[in-house]
């Protein structure tokens, strides 16, 4: 299926209703912009839960809605091209969204936030159980892309992980010839600590970015991570399917 098919905002309101009777089920993905070293984008964590939500809804049916790329939280706020926000002004964006949703009949929304901040994860958790708690017939699920199970790489911020994933959706953002050659400037962490405070000095080779060195990235692990993304998706997914209308 071509991805402008399930892209919301490309859609004619005919191809809208179409595709909600086929399954009821609104993807919205959430990222922000933020530094993610100099060989990744600032908008990584929004192009990676639009890519994902993107994919799932051509394999298992659904709507996408455009990326929003304001996130909060995680302690990067003052970093070189890095625009946050706060939970108490992105909630209402998200409030309305929903209600907007559940007023056209749509019977689930799953929300996906590629940035996995503790203060992004609790303020969509919460938006969950405040949508639990109304007993509307749209069921809303709050995921963010740390939460998914049996990955041969965990998630870490602009390191192996979320390079390869990267490399799997939009393999022209990735640059690793923009970091210093590993050879040339290995990365010193204290006891091998590669989530470490050094990593915030911008005189390490991997300022901003913690987690295992993205230098040692290895293509060939970039579809099977993004396809079992997609799969732990589709699943989440599936448990909202009987509130299809």
């Amino acid at each position: 299926m071509d991805p402008a098919a399930v892209r919301f905002e490309l859609l004619l309101p005919s191809e809208i209703r179409q595709a909600l009777a086929q399954r009821s089920l609104v993807y919205l993905p959430l990222g922000t912009y933020e530094w993610h070293g100099e060989h990744l984008p600032v908008g990584l964590d929004g192009l990676t839960a639009h890519g994902l939500c993107l994919l799932a809804a051509q394999r298992g049916g659904g709507l996408v809605l455009p990326p929003l790329y304001y996130g909060t939280g995680g302690g990067h706020g003052d970093y070189p091209w890095t625009i946050m926000a706060g939970a108490d002004e992105i909630r209402p964006l998200l409030r309305q969204t929903l209600r907007r949703l559940a007023a056209f009949e749509v019977g689930a929304v799953v929300i996906l936030s590629g940035h996995f901040a503790g203060e992004q994860i609790e303020m969509i958790r919460a938006l969950e159980a405040e949508w639990a708690g109304q007993g509307d017939r749209m069921r809303v699920r709050a995921l963010a892309v740390s939460m998914a199970t049996g990955l041969a790489l965990a998630p870490d911020h602009a390191a192996r992980f979320e390079t390869t994933l990267l490399s799997a959706l939009w393999p022209d953002r990735v640059r690793l010839d923009l970091l210093p050659a590993l050879a040339e400037a290995p990365s010193i962490d204290p006891g091998g600590n590669e989530m470490g405070a050094q990593r915030h000095d911008p005189t390490h080779p991997l300022f901003g970015i913690f987690g295992p060195d993205p230098r040692r990235f290895d293509p060939a692990e970039a579809l099977p991570l993004r396809d079992a993304m997609v799969d732990w998706l589709l699943g989440e997914a599936g448990g909202l399917a009987r509130t299809a209308r």
